[in-house]
């Protein structure tokens, strides 16, 4: 395994390498990152995965401060799951060129997240437009538990870049608990709260499907905050395929944005 920190270093090592595989992750490696690093293994000659806490995507500073870090941890799962090549850059490196153009991002990252966190999804764009012309892989591997962010990058690399964005299913704890990597700032309390919360959704999903949803939502609502003490900045229904609000229709997800323990997390079904 290869660890690059530079980017003179980053394009001399995969100059040569053809059928390239991108993770691209902020560290706190779970299982939800290595089903996307095995994905990659599968399809692609090399894998290369990037850990970078990205500042310009975080709108409030203690959120990026006290995000988990654990490169050491990281490492060694990586060199366990034969990853080719690991890029450690630092924040000086990624942003030491400025940009002259703003970028040009579907008016759909106002909504769900974006409504909540300004400037999160203009951070997050930025920096996989920075990666993939420094990396310029095949294809970049992305989960679906952030919906919203998987559905942003495909419209922005459509025409932009080459590479191929495959989406991999969101993988869960065996108390259906969406894997993050805030979950580690979680006691086991909190995370029994949150299993509840991810099984409630996947019954409430299916309840929708027969009933009206407006009531079901409303209701559903008011249950979590009244039985688990928690902050919910969205509950919301959206189409699968441009994230419009649902009418009527069966591709549709159930989106939730909730505080638990000053804990941010969010889910999808």
């Amino acid at each position: 395994m290869k660890i690059v920190r530079n980017i003179t270093d980053l394009k001399k090592t995969i100059r040569d390498t053809s059928n390239l595989g991108f993770v691209p992750t902020m560290g706190g490696l779970h299982k939800g990152h290595l089903s996307l690093i095995n994905k990659s293994k599968y399809k692609s000659k090399k894998t290369l995965v990037s850990i970078y806490i990205n500042p310009s995507q975080f709108n409030k500073k203690k959120d990026f401060l006290k995000y988990p870090k654990s490169i050491k941890s990281d490492l060694i799962k990586l060199r366990k799951n034969k990853v080719d090549f690991v890029f450690l850059p630092k924040t000086k490196e990624i942003y030491k060129t400025k940009r002259t153009k703003k970028l040009i991002i579907s008016k759909k990252k106002n909504i769900l997240c974006g409504k909540y966190r300004k400037g999160h999804f203009d951070g997050v764009i930025d920096i996989v437009d920075r990666l993939l012309k420094l990396i310029n892989p095949n294809y970049m591997f992305l989960g679906e538990k952030d919906f919203q962010q998987l559905f942003l990058i495909k419209k922005y690399v459509k025409n932009k870049f080459k590479v191929k964005i495959i989406p991999c299913k969101t993988i869960r704890d065996k108390n259906y608990v969406a894997l993050s990597s805030r979950n580690f700032l979680l006691s086991n309390k909190a995370l029994s709260k949150s299993a509840k919360i991810a099984k409630k959704l996947k019954l409430i999903k299916n309840k929708i499907k027969k009933n009206n949803y407006k009531k079901e939502l409303f209701k559903i609502k008011n249950f979590f905050m009244d039985n688990y003490n928690i902050k919910i900045e969205y509950l919301e229904l959206r189409n699968e395929k441009d994230l419009s609000i649902y009418k009527k229709g069966k591709n549709f997800r159930i989106f939730i944005a909730y505080y638990i323990n000053n804990v941010r997390l969010i889910d999808n079904y």
